[in-house]
């Protein structure tokens, strides 16, 4: 009987020899994956009934959690604290809302808290947020004096208050503010040590930097499920603007399966399912269990790759989006070399750029 990393280098080759590519073996793949989604409040009335359409596509796929984005200095904050109520009353889903320390005192941002806990939310998505203003991410960021500076002193808030789960999020690729990938994983270490139960990473589409992330979060101590945040998008002149907006790369392979569709969107929600697809089925087979879903309030896209991961309507999904298991949930396959043998064969079977590929 083969054990440790025997094991793993049998499924590397079983893997390199199998005539089926990633998105056809995630399909016979027995593993449990939970999923969350992220919406946006509406701002008129027939975004509402888009956000609600979407809602009730994706509810019966039973997530973890469905969390709900939060503007600065009250901008959605009101529609925030509506659409997560409504939620709440008239389905079964665990909202997780979004909550940033930008253009607002500390007792304002403690008030919101205490608001959420009232009406029975014990999940919030603690972020810095984007500088106020026209700035955005990548603008200049100056807290204020009588605020909180940062995720991590809101996370210790959040903690400090007490009654709930705290959920952070990760740059793969390194904030637009931050000097190096080291530097964010020490800020990622702090939120950790502030109260953060688990980290969501910004979109990607570059899966060999996500997991260079990864190994390098697990070799810094940090054991907190990490896990993908997945975007499908079919607006690729919306994706570019996105993309420059927080530092996401756009491989060469994805600006080629673009090129010229711009008169063609039926075209481009086919390849936006595609590489999601793909990318979800890569993932799993490097250990990943939980994947989190930006949804833009669609439901279409995100469903289809569901189903491609065996996600079915009413499959038990735990509460909280579960703990990695053994070997698997983000954590590496072989933790001394920092590089798995099923990520190796990866990349030796990678013949198109969704593949990964060498860099």
């Amino acid at each position: 009987m083969m054990t440790g990393s025997s094991t793993n280098l049998a499924e590397a080759r079983a893997l390199l020899l199998s005539p089926l590519g990633p998105v056809a073996r995630a399909g016979s793949n027995r593993e449990t994956v939970r999923v969350s989604f992220e919406f946006f409040p509406p701002k008129t009335d027939e975004a509402e009934v888009n956000l609600w359409k979407a809602i009730r596509r994706l509810e019966p796929l039973n997530p973890a959690f469905v969390s709900v984005t939060y503007g600065a200095g009250g901008s959605t904050r009101e529609r925030t604290h509506r659409t997560v109520q409504r939620i709440i009353a008239e389905t079964a889903l665990r909202p997780a809302a979004h909550l940033t320390c930008v253009d607002a005192s500390r007792d304002e941002v403690d008030e919101v808290i205490a608001g959420y806990k009232a009406i029975g939310v014990d999940h919030i998505v603690a972020l810095r947020g984007d500088p106020p203003g026209g700035g955005g991410i990548g603008g200049v960021y100056q807290p204020r004096a009588d605020g909180y500076a940062n995720a991590t002193e809101l996370t210790a808030a959040i903690s400090r208050i007490g009654g709930f789960d705290v959920t952070v999020g990760a740059y793969p690729e390194k904030h637009p503010e931050s000097p190096s990938i080291d530097h964010d994983i020490e800020v990622l270490k702090a939120k950790v040590d502030a109260g953060a139960t688990r980290a969501i990473s910004q979109f990607f589409f570059d899966i060999d930097a996500f997991l260079r992330f990864r190994d390098r979060v697990r070799a810094a101590g940090v054991t907190i499920p990490l896990i993908p945040g997945v975007m499908p998008v079919s607006n690729f002149a919306g994706l570019v603007r996105m993309c420059g907006a927080c530092g996401a790369g756009i491989p060469d392979w994805l600006k080629a399966h673009f090129d010229g569709l711009d008169d063609d969107p039926e075209t481009r929600k086919l390849l936006a399912a595609s590489v999601a697809a793909e990318t979800c089925a890569r993932l799993q087979e490097e250990g990943f269990s939980d994947f989190h879903f930006y949804t833009l309030n669609r439901a279409d896209l995100v469903y289809a790759i569901c189903r491609v991961l065996g996600v079915r309507e009413q499959q038990s999904s735990p509460i909280g989006g579960g703990e990695p298991r053994s070997g698997g949930g983000g954590q590496p396959q072989v933790p001394t070399s920092g590089v798995s043998p099923l990520r190796r064969s990866a990349s030796l079977r990678a013949t198109s750029p969704n593949g990964g590929g060498a860099q």
